[in-house]
């Protein structure tokens, strides 16, 4: 799902460009997720040592938080090749038996959105994570047989945004599970300075604490904003980052002290105006918005509800106190303060 919001958490089309070259290939330089880090520099150490295949690993939680990436690294340290593919790329069981079959001991197949896999696509991974091998159905009607096929050792890799949607017995196959938060302002500086480096970028130290509060805990949206300053600067100023040209960039592109754009800003009016606050169901925002109920699910609402300018109701959204005194109006039935 693409988003050409400089904020969005979805990758945007010159994202993956940028995105190898700044994304870190080893635990040890993976920046922030210190409890999900430390979990799996144990569980990959203790592969190494028996010489098997890692466990299978689940990663989920909002866009943009690094689940790629430590797909990648996983396989790094592990001194494994990996091979990816995507949910809704996987059209027949066929395509997903292929790949399977042509994985090598202790391969990372990583599989992005695996939420969104068909029901009889994915019954085909139950036997191949669980056993290794797969059940392959020869010929048609009364004379069908069953076969077995053994495929190697393999540890899966999946990443999704919806874990909530993935099914029971898939779940459970996964015998490491990590969600994956959003990071501190401080990781982000710490990412955005790493990026610097590695893009040549001169930059003050003010500018990339900038750039980090504004990037709505996400380095995705961080290593955007960033490019974006570089522009700005090489075409307003001297081609170096200061404070000032950081937040006139950052003006220039609508992004203010939150990390809000004007997509945000518009959610959080319907609710106040259209909706007197809340609660409204998702189809109704949706309409009143113009966009997907996913997009709003999925990219919109997730930082919202973070930061505490949103809640999620059993009867629909709601805007919080903060919302309305971001916009500088008193609450329904109170004052302002």
């Amino acid at each position: 799902m693409s988003d050409p919001r400089p904020v969005s958490a979805a990758p945007a089309d010159d994202d993956a460009q940028y995105e190898a070259g700044l994304r870190p290939r080893r635990l040890d330089d993976y920046i922030g997720q210190d409890r999900v880090r430390e979990n799996l520099h144990v569980s990959i150490e203790a592969a190494r040592l028996r010489r098997e295949a890692l466990d299978h690993v689940l990663l989920y939680g909002p866009p943009g938080l690094g689940k790629t990436t430590l797909a990648y690294v996983i396989a790094n340290e592990l001194a494994a090749p990996i091979r990816t593919t995507a949910g809704p790329v996987i059209e027949k069981p066929g395509d997903l038996a292929g790949i399977l079959s042509n994985l090598q001991p202790r391969e990372v197949l990583f599989i992005d959105e695996i939420h969104r896999m068909a029901p009889n696509i994915e019954e085909i991974l139950y036997p191949a994570m669980e056993d290794f091998e797969l059940d392959i159905v020869i010929g048609q009607g009364p004379g069908a047989r069953s076969v077995k096929v053994p495929v190697e050792r393999f540890t899966l890799v999946g990443a999704t945004t919806r874990a909530g949607l993935l099914t029971a017995p898939l779940r459970s196959r996964f015998g490491i599970v990590h969600r994956l938060d959003f990071y501190t302002p401080s990781d982000l500086d710490e990412i955005v300075r790493r990026s610097a480096r590695i893009l040549d970028l001169d930059v003050e130290p003010a500018a990339t604490q900038e750039i980090a509060s504004r990037s709505r805990g996400t380095p995705r949206i961080a290593n955007r904003l960033l490019r974006r300053v570089r522009d700005y600067a090489q075409v307003r100023a001297d081609g170096r980052v200061t404070l000032e040209v950081a937040r006139a960039a950052l003006a220039l592109l609508e992004v203010d002290e939150h990390g809000f754009d004007e997509v945000d800003r518009r959610l959080l009016r319907a609710i106040i105006e259209k909706f007197s606050g809340g609660p409204v169901g998702l189809n109704s925002l949706s309409a009143a918005l113009s966009e997907e109920p996913d997009a709003i699910e999925d990219i919109h609402e997730p930082f919202l509800i973070q930061i505490g300018f949103l809640e999620r109701t059993p009867r629909g959204r709601v805007a919080t106190p903060r919302a309305y005194e971001y916009f500088g109006r008193p609450m329904p039935g109170r004052g302002l303060f």
